[in-house]
This record gives C-alpha cells, structure tokens and sequence, in this order.
C-alpha cells in the first residue's frame, strides 16, 4: 500500500505544500509551524501554544479545551488538522462533566473557516494502492 501525509482519525484536514524554495526543508518547517500558530490563533483565539505529539507523525501546535491543531508532513505535503483531543486529561476530566458533544459542536463550528484558512490543496481521491490526488482548492469541482 502507498504512503501517504499522515493525520489523526477524525480531523478536519486542510492541505498544503511545503515551500521549499531555498531547498533547506528545516527551515521550511519551521515557517510552515510559525505560520500555523500565528494564524490559527488568531482565527480561533481559544486555541493556546502546546508541544506534544499523537502518535509518531502528528505533532500538536496547539490546544484548547476541546481540540487539538496540529501539522503532520510527508514529501513535501502538509496536512494541517484539527481534532477533538484524545489525551487521559482530557477523557478524565470528560468523565466528571461531559465535553464530547461540546467538542464536536465546536469542531462543526469551525470547520469552513479552518478549511478556507489553510486549505490550498482539495483531497480529491485515493488509488487502490493508498496514493492520493489532490487539485487546487481554487479549482471548479
């Protein structure tokens, strides 16, 4: 099966290219990071700076109570995400006073305005071997 940009099951995707002009990929990154976190909190305010990871591939930038932004990479191609969070903090105050369903307001709530921020690149399919084709987001489906 292909490889492809990983991101958290359930996340709100948005898609990009890494700018990789000057050819040094850290540096890149590391705009691409800066520029997520500046942008996104400023869309969404309730969202704080944090440094963590789900997984191996997907690193946190930032949290609130309820979600999770962050950027995962691979060849080139980032996916920028946001996702209801899935840490034992998170689940265990959820069993005292229930955030679910709160979380997944939220997450309907923002998704248009977190998908016309960030998103350049529409996922428009995948390949039986997992490859995945993506077209501009400007572009008439």
């Amino acid at each position: 099966m292909g490889r492809s940009v990983s991101y958290p099951t359930g996340a709100i995707v948005a898609f990009r290219l890494v700018d990789e002009a000057e050819d040094d990929w850290d540096w890149a990154y590391e705009c691409l990071v800066e520029d997520i976190v500046e942008t996104a909190s400023s869309c969404l305010p309730s969202l704080e700076p944090f440094d963590g990871w789900r997984g191996r591939e997907d690193r946190i930038l930032l949290r609130n109570a309820f979600a999770d932004c962050g950027v995962s990479t691979y060849c080139g191609l980032a996916a920028i995400w946001i996702v209801e969070r899935d840490d034992s903090r998170y689940w265990e105050a959820d069993y005292r006073k229930a955030r679910s369903g709160r979380a997944q307001q939220w997450l309907t709530q923002v998704s248009d305005r977190f998908i016309k921020v960030f998103g350049e690149l529409r996922l428009v399919g995948r390949f039986s071997n997992g490859e995945a084709i993506f077209e501009r987001a400007n572009a008439s489906p």
